[in-house]
């Protein structure tokens, strides 16, 4: 393809080399004033102000930051707002009406836009069916849809009237769906007849059913059918259709119930170290300002952009850059039903080609994948448009980073950003008007973001040494609480680098970094036995559980394998019972296990049976030692093991 923007993308740059962000962008982008790190430091928390200056309230707060109970703290206290009119109603004011708000391409090329005015149509016609449903300020309803738009549809309907939501990712089971409902003591959920996997329709509504035959609350559900013939279903007792529902309430309209800052916008369930899911809870002022900041900041959206962030909105990637930041800034966003390969390795990029895409943000097992595929895949469609390209989820490392911006982008700027479901918003990144880019390196901590990387004591690691990533204040878009209870939040992420003497408190991300002599942190994975896969966590414990209830099987220990090619593949060794040999039968039914359990994406890549796992004296299962193995890296001292043998079998195993 052609040279773009005077970027140069036949000129590629040996990796982990420093990038300065072109003139050419620099001259157009949302933040370029060098002193700002300065200003938000100098002015810490009233810096904050000018995110939440972003928003529309409708009662302004009393005070930016309010002191409490470590870490429970209160942003942009007093004031009142809606998170559904200011990523809806406020744009129909600026005379907004016809510009897209949404641009959905479905699995099979069907395509769909809604304007300002048609999202705004739709959202009151389903809040006020909603209300119809009895559905109150504070109820909690549940999502369980696909890449759809009646998905951002329903979160906006109710945040519209004041009922947090709780979205569920359509690929998992009925049983992950049914303990989260439950946990989140939800009686109300909207879901879909089914959708299109590998080709053919898959029955998103038997899932459903299954869920809600195992709770003991009455559950009313509002079902889209989003397949039509190719899945017909009926409806039992307390199930609406969404079509119907639209046209029962057509032409009305609700008004915005006004919202504390620090009321719960929404719920959502990650991935726990003890194997049980937390209920995350983010409030709507505090959230809304830090996604809406960084959308703008970080992102470079503008009003006029066609943006892409190619997650899932089951995931918090897509509540906060598909949904909340970029609808809150007024401009086009894009989602996408279907897979990056299908019909064709192209068809990503057919779409950024289309849609004239000026921002990208996708996850490094993305583009691991499109560097296995090859380069004229992307070389194949005009991808000129593209100003900003991003990454989320993991970690990236210097080569990937180096193609995704240049035969992807064309040498345009790459964010490579860390943040969690907790922190509800960007952390670390570089702002790529004004910062250097590293590759390999997420960046520095945003203005207002204070970082470090700590040892055991909570002391500073040197430079290039690793360590524990902390974060030492508050920031606006932090979660509140587990939805369980302040304890278990209190425990899980502030007790383990905090002292509450000094009062001197600290997040505790959970993840292992480096940071360099300017500041850069490197992230480098997690510390506890949670793996990531295609930007989502899951629990090795909850993958376990499901192996070893796999009749036969006595043991599991679940790892990641990394690989710049293929991302992180779940590898699983399993020991059988006495009397039990391993058999292609029990391996079928522990994917059938898995699957069921948790859904197809913690289904494990490799399953390795092993007479024995390696264990300590006190009996502890060596994690570390397998995944070790599993990615070919030098072991660690096995002196601790009372069965060291164990690990040359594992090991001559693996190169067979």
């Amino acid at each position: 393809m052609d040279d773009r923007n005077g970027w140069g993308r036949d000129r590629p740059v040996p990796a982990g080399s420093p990038h300065q962000p072109p003139e050419s962008f620099v001259e157009q982008a949302n933040v370029t004033d060098e002193a700002i790190d300065e200003k938000f430091e100098e002015n810490w928390p009233e810096c904050w102000e000018r995110a939440a200056g972003s928003l529309s309230w409708d009662e302004p707060f009393d005070t930016v930051l309010e002191d409490g109970d470590a870490p429970l703290y209160r942003w942009f206290a007093g004031g009142k707002l809606n998170a559904s009119f200011n990523c809806v109603d406020r744009h129909l004011e600026a005379d907004r009406k016809t510009h897209a708000a949404i641009r959905w391409e479905g699995k099979h090329g069907e395509r769909e836009t809604y304007t300002y005015r048609d999202l705004y149509v739709a959202v009151n016609e389903l809040a006020a069916a909603l209300r119809e449903l009895d559905v109150e300020e504070d109820d909690v309803v549940t999502i369980y849809l696909p890449m759809i738009p009646e998905l951002p549809i329903a979160m906006l309907a109710c945040a519209r009237i004041g009922a947090p939501h709780n979205v569920v990712f359509a690929g998992l089971s009925a049983d992950a769906l049914a303990a989260r409902m439950d946990a989140a003591d939800s009686e109300f959920l909207i879901t879909c007849d089914g959708y299109y996997r590998r080709g053919d329709a898959f029955n998103q509504k038997g899932k459903a059913d299954n869920a809600r035959l195992s709770l003991e609350a009455d559950v009313r559900t509002v079902v889209v059918d989003h397949l039509g013939a190719d899945l017909p279903h009926v409806l039992g007792d307390d199930e609406y259709d969404y079509h119907d529902l639209r046209e029962e309430f057509a032409g009305r309209t609700v008004d915005p119930v006004p919202r504390d800052a620090e009321d719960m916008l929404f719920l959502m369930y990650t991935s726990g170290t003890t194997g049980e899911p937390k209920g995350v809870v983010h409030t709507t002022g505090g959230y809304l300002a830090h996604v809406a900041w960084t959308s703008h900041a970080v992102l470079d959206v503008k009003p006029e952009d066609t943006y892409w962030c190619a997650a899932d909105i089951g995931w918090i990637t897509g509540h906060s850059y598909i949904v909340y930041g970029p609808l809150a800034l007024g401009t086009t966003t894009v989602m996408y039903e279907g897979t990056p390969d299908y019909p064709d390795r192209d068809r990503l990029w057919e779409i950024v080609d289309r849609n004239a895409v000026d921002v990208f943000y996708t996850a490094p097992t993305a583009i691991r994948a499109f560097m296995k595929w090859g380069e004229q895949y992307p070389a194949s469609h005009d991808l000129s448009s593209l100003r900003l390209l991003g990454t989320v989820g993991e970690p990236i490392s210097p080569r990937p980073w180096n193609w995704y911006r240049e035969r992807v982008g064309g040498g345009c700027p790459v964010v490579d950003t860390w943040w969690q479901t907790e922190t509800g918003a960007m952390m670390l990144s570089t702002l790529p008007g004004i910062d250097e880019m590293k590759p390999g390196a997420a960046g520095p901590a945003l203005p207002g973001i204070e970082a470090r990387v700590v040892d055991e004591t909570g002391a500073d690691v040197a430079a290039g040494e690793a360590g524990y990533l902390t974060i030492t204040r508050p920031w606006p878009g932090m979660a509140r609480t587990l939805y369980d209870g302040d304890d278990r939040y209190r425990a899980e992420y502030w007790e383990p680098f905090s002292d509450p003497e000094t009062g001197d408190w600290r997040y505790f991300s959970g993840d292992t970094a480096s940071i360099d002599e300017d500041g850069y942190v490197t992230v480098l994975g997690r510390v506890d036995d949670v793996i990531t896969v295609s930007g989502r966590r899951l629990s090795t414990m909850e993958i376990e559980s499901a192996i070893t209830d796999v009749a036969g099987v006595a043991e599991s220990a679940v790892v990641g394998r990394s690989s710049d090619r293929e991302g992180t593949e779940i590898y699983a060794y399993v020991s059988t019972e006495g009397g039990f040999e391993p058999t292609d039968d029990i391996r079928d039914a522990i994917v059938d296990s898995v699957g069921g359990a948790i859904g197809p994406v913690a289904t494990p890549h490799e399953i390795v049976f092993t007479p024995e796992l390696p264990k300590t004296r006190s009996g502890k299962i060596m994690r570390r030692l397998l995944e070790d193995i599993v990615n070919g890296e030098e072991l660690e001292d096995t002196s601790a093991l009372r069965n060291p043998e164990i690990v040359g079998e594992i090991q001559t195993g693996r190169e067979e």
